[in-house]
């Protein structure tokens, strides 16, 4: 287990190094000029080079990409061209809403999911697995952004259940506290939740289906098991490798979909402050929090490898 381990954290490591390169080279041949944007298209070109110089853009790529290297070593991501903060301080704020939406979309996507799937395959070829595959196969065809404009309307502009947008915060000296911010960010990981649980559906579906045709479930049922616990008890643990994979790449999707789901939401976060920061041509804040992102989800991916040797000890084995 630790030379499977090492080998997962070397691959780890080399992928994390390889995604802060590919970051950066994607950002730098960006056009514009982030100073310029910063100094308005009317400023002299003299303070405008200036500032460039200030902000180390004129330095070689090369010497720029080392710089933040040992920067991200150090934890210390530089400050933003826009704000005039430092860039830790910008991401820490606004990951205290993301990562708890992005959290919370999980939960919500893996309880449908597993709950719908699992009831469609022990239901195979009757008409709930049939009603289960035409929600799932509904649930694909709709945008998360669309179905957020759906859920606004209904819920808050209809029934006014739930703010439309905004977040109080989570403290309750500001005026927010646990259960407003929670409420408000319920509708948001519903938007988020739909798509991913609708495919995670038919993924546990297949799986479940697949397993219920082995010896070792017929042999289960023969020893007197009922069909719940053979499903459960049984099923279910072995069903979990190609539903950990797709969970692993849609946690990646929910990261991404806050972007588009905090806009509509108006949620200050993560993805919103990318948004802001592309407008303003802000590339230090863009660039640590798209590594930020890519990080997070090779770790998720990390994390399902070394669940996939923990349900099933013969990966780890086969690849000693």
């Amino acid at each position: 287990m630790s030379l499977f381990l090492a080998r997962r954290l070397a691959t780890l490591l080399l992928t994390l190094l390889a995604a802060s390169l590919l970051v950066f080279a994607v950002l730098e041949v960006l056009p514009g000029n982030a100073a310029q944007l910063l100094m308005g298209p009317d400023a002299a070109p003299e303070a405008v080079a200036a500032l460039a110089d200030k902000l180390g853009l004129n330095q070689p790529a090369w010497q720029r990409y080392g710089q933040w290297l040992l920067g991200l070593l150090r934890f210390d991501l530089g400050l933003s061209y826009a704000y005039g903060s430092p860039v830790a301080e910008l991401i820490a704020e606004r990951l205290a809403l993301t990562v708890p939406l992005a959290l919370l979309a999980m939960m919500l996507t893996t309880a449908i999911a597993l709950s719908t799937g699992l009831y469609a395959a022990a239901r195979h070829g009757r008409p709930g697995d049939t009603g289960v595959m035409l929600l799932s196969q509904l649930g694909i065809a709709v945008p998360s952004f669309w179905f957020a404009i759906l859920l606004i309307l209904l819920f808050s502009v209809k029934l006014q259940w739930i703010p439309a947008g905004g977040f109080p915060g989570w403290r309750e000296a500001e005026g927010g506290g646990l259960w407003p911010g929670l409420q408000a960010l319920i509708l948001p990981a519903l938007a988020l939740a739909v798509v991913q649980a609708a495919i995670l559906a038919r993924i546990t579906r297949s799986a479940m289906l697949e397993v219920l045709r082995e010896d070792f479930m017929r042999t289960a049922r023969a020893k007197g098991l009922s069909p719940r616990q053979a499903l459960w008890g049984h099923g279910l643990r072995n069903a979990m490798i190609p539903v950990l994979t797709v969970m692993g790449l849609q946690f990646a999707n929910l990261l991404a979909g806050t972007i588009v789901v905090e806009n509509v939401f108006y949620l200050p976060g993560l993805g919103r402050l990318i948004f802001q920061s592309i407008a303003n041509r802000d590339l230090i804040v863009v660039r640590n929090c798209v590594l930020l992102l890519a990080v997070m989800v090779i770790l998720v991916n990390f994390v399902v490898d070394v669940l996939y040797a923990w349900i099933d000890p013969r990966i780890k084995t086969t690849e000693l």
